[in-house]
């Protein structure tokens, strides 16, 4: 085993791209995507938050999802890039730590964010005449809230776990961001206990919520198979599919990668699979949503009339 260094010394970032000009198409790729993006989400907030027809419980939850989402790909994209546009792969050791922290929480925070909208789309759907009063303005507050708070207590427990542990002379991590369980590979000591951890943190932010989605939304497909109105049938299966499609790109990497005990996991397949959740969910919620939700096209298209009229 090498020997331990406890300093406080720079972690080594390996990366996503190749050296070939394929990683160059990936690097430019990621980067357009990352831009997508923050255009995405940033107009998704701005657009909710500026039209009265969007000032509702579903579309306050939407615009949390992209606040997160916004700060989720902000937190990874710009220092890969940087590693990469200056050939400099180091992270300082609280940079490691910082990012780690943030990733996490954000991460926790969508995953039961996710969760809360599923249990909107369920009360709007089964129970309508309740959900004014079950779907309020407060509880949305408190199910936001809980989500941050649950996600930075995560977060910090991870965080500190992985920054008070002796690390040995290596400290290449094999991934593109500061991801505890890469970290841990480099650790001095034996890690289980650590691992058990994360297999209940998945447990807890990924499998329950996902549970609980799946389960909502069989009592909603169930309730729309029992409509008379062909055209709330349509409108209910396109809001659950949305939803859907979304969940299933954000929970299926997470818990596949999370769940598997270490000697199954290979950092190539990790850092794939990291792609369609640090990456490619933040710029498919805004496009899924806004693309089949016929309110927030109605409200787009109004805003482009106001700034056309404004210019003329």
């Amino acid at each position: 085993m090498e020997n331990c260094n406890q300093t406080s010394t720079d972690f080594v970032l390996l990366g996503l791209f190749p050296s070939s000009r394929f990683g160059l198409f990936l690097f430019i790729l990621i980067v357009l995507i990352f831009l997508l993006a923050l255009f995405g989400n940033l107009s998704m907030i701005l657009l909710i938050f500026l039209d009265i027809h969007l000032h509702k419980p579903m579309y306050f939850l939407l615009s949390q999802l992209s606040l997160i989402d916004l700060n989720y790909i902000s937190t990874i994209v710009p220092k890969m890039a940087y590693n990469y546009l200056f050939g400099n792969k180091s992270i300082s050791f609280t940079g490691c730590g910082v990012q780690s922290f943030f990733f996490l929480t954000l991460a926790g925070a969508e995953a039961l964010l996710l969760a809360s909208m599923a249990y909107d789309r369920y009360v709007a759907i089964c129970f309508p005449l309740h959900y004014p009063t079950k779907i309020s303005r407060r509880v949305c507050v408190l199910m936001i809230t809980g989500s941050w708070i649950m996600g930075s207590i995560n977060s910090c427990a991870h965080t500190a776990y992985a920054l008070q542990i002796p690390y040995c002379r290596s400290r290449a991590i094999n991934h593109f961001f500061c991801d505890v369980p890469a970290m841990l590979t480099l650790a001095c000591m034996d890690t289980w206990i650590y691992e058990y951890t994360v297999f209940v943190s998945t447990i807890l932010f990924l499998l329950c919520p996902f549970i609980g989605i799946v389960c909502s939304y069989g009592r909603v497909l169930h309730a729309v198979y029992c409509m008379n109105s062909a055209e709330g049938k349509k409108k209910a299966y396109s809001t659950c599919s949305t939803h859907l499609t979304v969940v299933t790109f954000y929970y299926a990497p997470f818990v596949y990668t999370y769940l598997r005990p270490r000697y199954l996991r290979s950092p190539t397949e990790d850092k794939a699979l990291a792609v369609f959740y640090t990456i490619l969910t933040p710029v498919l919620n805004p496009v899924i949503y806004s693309l089949k939700n016929k309110e927030v096209m109605g409200a787009l298209r109004r805003a482009i009339q106001r700034i056309c009229s404004v210019k003329t």
